[in-house]
């Protein structure tokens, strides 16, 4: 009896461990597993804008105004991007540089077109007249521009599945702009416009480098008081009194402020050339600006692209990417 005891309580007490070990194992926290990552989302994709009436993944045609002979004429939309790359970049630069700016007209002729609806006082999609659209030259069109375009048919710049605002200009002075700071933008700073360093300064061709324009001091005082409506009078100097990576954003003429940017446009964009301003001096009746840059400074400097391209650096693609923050090249057709 003793020793059928002794097993049944040497059974009961494995039993008690086992069950011991076992609740311990139930009670463990389990190990978590790793989360499912969310899905990411899919890029936003801009469509053509509908008053081109154009079937998606189809090149559109466009109703061109051609300002010289005043008539409308309908062409395909490659055939006057071709026009335009020709116009606005020396024809004869490097493939990828030509290609980056056929990126940046087609975004652009897209953009304008999609905020504005065309030109409807024209009945035109687009305008040959710069003061409405971009250049255009199909006289100077030739197989480098031709292989560009063609090599970037249909791509085009976009943000948040909408066209971006494809400003370029001709050589920043080295350090590309704001849109505030290079042209008084009033709306909000868009996203993917930022200040990078640029090539152009060291490379540009020395002749180009930096400028120097004289105005008399009546025209400077006529273009304050248009812009701001307030009479400077006689001023003895021009005071750079903001400013940001060289280029000027504030100046102090007399007694009055005014915006660099506006100043330079009312003055003339290709006399005052740029607002990277080294010196401006006034003696007697005139007023000297000496500096660096033509243009605007904001987005994509054909110069640095033209650098990049020549030094086979970066592909078209690469250029825009490099002075557009953050945007996806999309192929809008084939």
């Amino acid at each position: 009896m003793t020793k059928y005891l002794k097993v049944f309580f040497l059974v009961i007490t494995l039993s008690i461990m086992f069950l011991a070990l076992a609740g311990c194992r139930i009670l463990q926290r389990p190990e978590e597993a790793d989360p499912i990552p969310d899905p990411e989302e899919p890029e936003q994709e801009a469509v053509l804008p509908e008053v081109l009436e154009a079937e998606e993944g189809q090149e559109p045609t466009l109703d061109v105004y051609m300002h010289e002979e005043n008539t409308v004429e309908n062409m395909s939309m490659e055939e006057y991007i071709e026009g335009v790359v020709a116009a606005e970049m020396r024809p004869e630069w490097d493939e990828e540089a030509l290609a980056a700016q056929a990126i940046i007209a087609r975004t652009f002729t897209l953009q304008k077109i999609e905020a504005e609806g065309g030109l409807p006082d024209r009945d035109a999609h687009a305008s040959t007249d710069i003061q409405e659209f971009q250049a255009y030259d199909r006289e100077a069109v030739n197989e480098n521009v031709q292989a560009a375009v063609e090599r970037t048919r249909g791509e085009v710049a976009v943000y948040g599945g909408q066209f971006i605002r494809a400003w370029f200009h001709a050589y920043c002075g080295g350090t590309t702009a704001t849109a505030k700071e290079g042209l008084n933008y009033a709306d909000e700073e868009p996203p993917y416009i930022h200040r990078v360093d640029c090539p152009c300064y060291e490379e540009i061709d020395e002749d180009e480098r930096e400028f120097e324009e004289s105005f008399s001091t009546e025209q400077v005082r006529g273009a304050v008081q248009e812009i701001t409506g307030e009479d400077p009078g006689q001023f003895e100097s021009i005071d750079v009194i903001e400013e940001s990576e060289g280029r000027a954003i504030k100046l102090q003429v007399g007694e009055v402020e005014v915006n660099a940017a506006e100043l330079r446009i009312n003055l003339g964009s290709t006399e005052l050339r740029a607002t990277v301003i080294d010196n401006i001096t006034v003696e007697g009746n005139q007023v000297t600006f000496t500096g660096r840059g033509y243009g605007h400074g904001v987005g994509m400097c054909q110069w640095g692209a033209y650098i990049f391209a020549r030094n086979d650096e970066k592909s078209a693609e690469d250029i825009v990417d490099y002075y557009f923050k953050d945007v996806s090249i999309q192929k809008l057709w084939d």
